[in-house]
């Protein structure tokens, strides 16, 4: 049966995240110019890097998201073969990489309320505040009619942080 487990973490936390998930898919969402080191038990081909800032309005000298992203992500969500989970990662697994994985819950499980995946984000990490425009830009692509960005606005910001913690957002199609 397909793994419907989504790991998110912070830079920090990726290598560790990746090891004790046996995750072999990753995906990194830094700002341009940001480095990190592929973890060994990922594969080339297996690693999307998108590099966006952490915005949801232009604003000179950072990369606005958009839909050539959240194109990118759609496409790796849709060959990522579910037999071993995924990690999301962006700085501060607070708000790029929460956004990201509640696109993937909602694009892997199309007939599920977005409310109901948003109240379970929210269940999971008290910290997430999901970018609102890799939101509004995928609720656009899924035909989703501005539920997801209404039910992201439904949960509120989460609790101030630097860093978020690791937490794991599971889902199936209902």
């Amino acid at each position: 049966m397909p793994n419907g487990r989504l790991y998110v973490c912070s830079l920090t936390k990726v290598v560790e995240t990746v090891r004790e998930s046996g995750a072999r898919s990753l995906i990194t969402i830094l700002t341009a110019g940001a480095s990190l080191v592929r973890p060994c038990e990922i594969a080339r081909e297996r690693h999307l890097r998108i590099a966006v800032s952490d915005i949801d309005a232009p604003r000179e000298g950072h990369i606005l998201p958009g839909e050539e992203h959240i194109d990118r992500l759609l496409a790796f969500l849709e060959e990522w073969d579910r037999s071993a989970p995924l990690v999301i990662h962006c700085y501060a697994g607070v708000s790029r990489s929460p956004a990201a994985a509640y696109v993937a819950a909602c694009a892997l499980a199309p007939h599920r309320c977005e409310l109901e995946i948003a109240r379970e984000l929210r269940r999971v990490s008290s910290t997430a505040t999901p970018n609102r425009r890799l939101v509004a830009l995928a609720d656009d692509r899924l035909g989703r009619a501005g539920r997801m960005s209404a039910a992201i606005a439904a949960i509120g910001r989460g609790t101030d942080c630097y860093e978020g913690s690791p937490f794991v957002l599971e889902f199936a199609d209902a």
